[in-house]
């Protein structure tokens, strides 16, 4: 019998299911009393074992948040029932389990113990995206963000509720408290015709490397009018991947120096990072993240914050739209 999860042990369906007394299918498993959810387990995919090419729109592990793909495999995703019952953790505190997939129910050299254990989970927000389906056509989702917490290498299960709580606490400074960082939706799409199109644009951003997709924004700077455009060295950048000065056809701007932060997200861009990207710019220049993700709502007001520099945002969705605006061939 299991009595504790210990973070990077594999284990079985049968051990999750018999351990936290969740169902036996899907990705979101509760264990429900009294129609109380009193634990949950995230059964996340972050590779792609039915296609040569990376899916873009896989669950990731991104430095230490899980980006989630809400139930429900074709058609509208809704915010119902299963999906609806994760935010409850916001309200309940209880403890949410995190396993990842580290092969396909077709390998058969890998046994039953496939499901890697990550460690409690805090959400962190949901919010509404649009995603090509296995037809190509397009749909509404929704994207979990979950914080992962390794504290505890190991989790009793006769404690993990506590756990859970404290972990909350000491990350939130109260259980309930408001989502400040909330992430804004871009309700722009409903007003766009080639929105599937642009979908479509947006995936092959989303696969690819972080380094290639630095020298993408390099490209299509040049390609926008920018000018003396260079990727910096990829570490000790400072929050800076890609200088570039604008060019004639910005002449109002011309020979201004821009400094771009690019980041090849699923998950969402924070206050953090355009803090930061504000304190790496040099003298005078103007700053821009960039990414194939969103931004969160505190993230959008440190860009505009009255008496600072402001910082361009592009979001996945806009990046895809103005690389077809501007007719940029995307390899």
């Amino acid at each position: 019998m299991i009595e504790e999860l210990i973070v990077g042990q594999l284990y079985s369906n049968d051990d999750i299911l018999t351990a936290l007394k969740v169902g036996n299918a899907g990705g979101i498993r509760l264990s429900i009393q009294d129609k109380a959810v009193m634990r949950a387990a995230i059964m996340a995919s972050v590779q792609d074992f039915h296609a040569a090419s990376e899916n873009p729109y896989r669950d990731r592990l991104e430095g230490g948040i899980l980006t989630y793909t809400a139930a429900g495999k074709t058609g509208e995703q809704t915010l119902a029932g299963l999906n609806h019952r994760l935010t409850e953790q916001r309200q309940f505190a209880f403890p949410i389990h995190g396993f990842v997939s580290v092969a396909s129910r077709r390998d058969k050299s890998v046994g039953p113990k496939r499901w890697r254990y990550l460690g409690l989970l805090e959400y962190r927000r949901h919010y509404p995206d649009t995603q090509l389906d296995s037809q190509g056509k397009i749909r509404k989702v929704w994207i979990f963000e979950f914080e992962i917490h390794q504290e505890f290498q190991a989790v009793p299960l006769a404690l993990d509720t506590i756990m859970s709580r404290e972990t909350l606490v000491k990350s939130r400074g109260t259980i309930g408290s408001a989502d400040d960082d909330a992430i804004i939706s871009e309700d722009d799409r409903q007003q766009v015709d080639d929105i599937e199109r642009i979908e479509c644009i947006r995936g092959k951003p989303l696969a690819m490397e972080p380094r290639r997709f630095e020298f993408f924004i390099k490209e299509l700077l040049l390609h926008s009018g920018f000018r003396d455009v260079c990727v910096t060295k990829f570490s000790a950048d400072g929050g800076v991947d890609v200088n570039a000065r604008a060019g004639v056809r910005m002449w109002i701007f011309e020979n201004t120096l821009v400094q771009v932060q690019a980041k090849r997200w699923l998950h969402s861009v924070g206050r953090k990072e355009v803090a930061e990207l504000r304190g790496s710019l040099q003298p005078f220049a103007k700053g821009a993240v960039v990414t194939t993700s969103h931004f969160s709502r505190a993230a959008i007001s440190e860009a505009g914050g009255e008496g600072k520099d402001p910082i361009a945002l592009l979001d996945g969705f806009r990046l895809s739209k103005l690389v077809l605006d501007e007719q940029f061939i995307l390899s």
